[in-house]
């Protein structure tokens, strides 16, 4: 169990903390939809227009290359809670760090035009984080909360890494 995932909702900050962290710690960092646009060849809203169900089954597929790596910092696309798989897979080799950041942040921060589920209303960032919070919950080994900077959340990760090995 030597990789680092991150989970949240969209815009929580996973990509940037785990830039950080890989910084700090030497190891290699991965970002998940990154890595998924590379796996299909296009880019992950394309993949959005033909349907949810064929974008989770390419994260599915992504989730399972990425959890067969290790020693690396994952940052994860926001939804990739929604299927057990995924959280099976990623909890099978490392451990799993929600970061927890008040939806009001998010909203003043992200550009939700460039996320699918995000662009269609305002009140869509609260409706998931109600939807999935009690799956960021079920699946992670910690949770961070999320200060207004990253750089602070990812001291606590590598405080986390210092206590707990990971």
């Amino acid at each position: 169990m030597n990789n680092i995932v991150l989970i949240g909702m969209p815009g929580s900050g996973k990509s940037t903390v785990g830039r950080l962290i890989s910084k700090a710690l030497g190891r290699p960092f991965v970002d998940s939809d990154d890595y998924l646009r590379q796996l299909i060849g296009r880019d992950i809203r394309e993949l959005f227009r033909e349907s949810e169900a064929a974008f989770r089954d390419a994260e599915t597929e992504a989730i399972r290359q990425l959890a067969a790596r290790d020693g690396y910092i994952i940052a994860c696309g926001g939804g990739v809670v929604k299927r057990a798989e995924n959280m099976e897979l990623l909890r099978s080799t490392g451990r799993v760090i929600f970061l927890d950041r008040d939806v009001r942040c998010i909203a003043r921060s992200v550009d939700t035009q460039g996320r699918p589920l995000l662009s269609s209303s305002a009140d869509r960032l609260q409706q998931l984080y109600d939807e999935r919070i009690g799956l960021y919950r079920k699946y992670s080994h910690y949770t961070v909360k999320m200060p207004e900077g990253p750089e602070e959340a990812a001291a606590s990760v590598l405080s986390l890494v210092r206590q707990k090995h990971l």
